[in-house]
């Protein structure tokens, strides 16, 4: 069978299961669940794959929106990730109703032909992306064992074959102090509320000092419970991010000495607490995403040049470390949203438009494509074989 009747029939599918993957873009944008609290979104997506003729496996790793559909018996397995978790507050403001429509696409178009083209084809349910590290602990429990390549797609305000990506760690920071009268007997108590302060301020001053692709962010989320009770427990949660883990542990040493700071000052006491595990930097597999754009434009997609922008729209994904482990890819798919980004109630809108309908459908053959050149080039299919998890 010839390269382009292959391409023609995965789009083709995807073509055909238009109205069933927009439905799912859709429910999920509409129902909304935050890290490990997936149970419909998961639900939804792997039904979508069963009745593609998936064998879906639930719960895997321990984890209950976790999921690993699975089609074909090939020798070179291809991992495509489906993320479906919402932020606090915002919804789907970054979009991943988008990337578990795709990678169902995607997986639907590869199935039917995943005997011809010697794969297997994963596709992975990945909870809580959102600071929750799901692809990492599903890669640490074996999800990802003999997979020889993966990839997902994002949605973003512009188009770009990749994501600039920082490593970061997710922290908590408790202070504990002691309650008193703030008016009659404020001697007797130790504000945690102070300490919190004193570390922000701390790290403030810090931000003077770090490097330009560092960045440091938190916020507070118990501070007191009455203007008269001198607080004495207080809780920030922090993101801390470098561009590779090496430099992030160098990072992490200095705001841990101002959150130590802030205890010192107010006589409290600190205890930090790591939420996740760290993800790293990002490994793209040139070739691969290559591959990527090539196809993308031949879907239609349009690969601007963003200059200065690219450089700046740095963020963090546990997919990253994922790259760490076998060739991966993490291509944007563009809304046009500018001014709207990520994370903004106004982009959560755009997440349910016809041009984020568009960009599943779009994503959905690109990666299709991109895992049938793969599977066809001899040297990109002997290179990742060689690989895995």
């Amino acid at each position: 069978m010839e390269i382009t009747t292959v391409k023609a029939a995965a789009r083709e599918m995807v073509s055909g299961s238009t109205e069933g993957l927009v439905d799912l873009s859709h429910r999920i944008h509409a129902n909304p669940e935050t890290m490990f609290e997936e149970e419909r979104s998961s639900r939804w997506v792997a039904e979508a794959l069963d009745a593609g003729g998936f064998s879906v496996d639930h719960g895997v790793c321990d984890l209950p929106t976790a999921f690993v559909a699975s089609a074909g018996d090939g020798p070179l397995t291809v991992a495509i990730c489906a993320e479906y978790d919402a932020l606090p507050g915002v919804g789907h403001a970054c979009g991943h109703n988008v990337i578990a429509a795709a990678a169902v696409g995607a997986g639907l178009a590869l199935a039917p032909l995943a005997d011809d083209l010697g794969i297997t084809v994963k596709v992975l349910g990945t909870p809580a992306e959102e600071g929750g590290g799901g692809k990492i602990l599903m890669l640490e429990r074996g999800a990802f064992a003999g997979v020889n390549a993966a990839m997902m797609v994002h949605p973003a305000p512009v188009e770009s074959p990749h994501m600039p990506c920082l490593a970061v760690s997710h922290v908590d920071v408790h202070y504990k102090g002691r309650e008193a009268h703030a008016s009659a007997f404020p001697e007797q108590g130790r504000n945690a509320a102070d300490a919190l302060t004193v570390a922000q301020v701390g790290i403030g001053l810090l931000r003077q000092h770090i490097g330009t692709s560092a960045r440091l962010h938190g916020i507070v989320i118990e501070g007191g419970d009455a203007p008269n009770v001198v607080p004495s427990h207080t809780v920030g949660k922090w993101f801390i991010r470098e561009r590779t883990l090496e430099h992030l542990a160098e990072l992490e040493a200095r705001v841990q000495r101002c959150f130590e700071a802030g205890a010192l000052a107010t006589g409290c006491e600190v205890s930090v607490e790591q939420r996740s595990p760290r993800y790293s930097e990002f490994h793209h597999d040139e070739e691969l995403m290559a591959i990527y754009q090539r196809n993308a434009e031949a879907a239609g997609r349009e690969f601007p040049d963003l200059g200065e922008l690219i450089g700046r729209m740095t963020a963090s994904t546990d997919m990253a470390n994922v790259s760490l482990a076998m060739p991966t890819i993490h291509p944007l798919l563009g809304l046009g949203s500018l001014p709207v980004v990520n994370h903004q109630p106004e982009f959560a809108t755009f997440c349910a438009t016809p041009v984020a309908d568009r960009a599943v459908l779009d994503g959905a053959v690109s990666m299709a494509w991109t895992t049938i050149d793969a599977a066809t080039t001899d040297d990109t299919r002997a290179r990742l074989t060689s690989k895995s998890a």
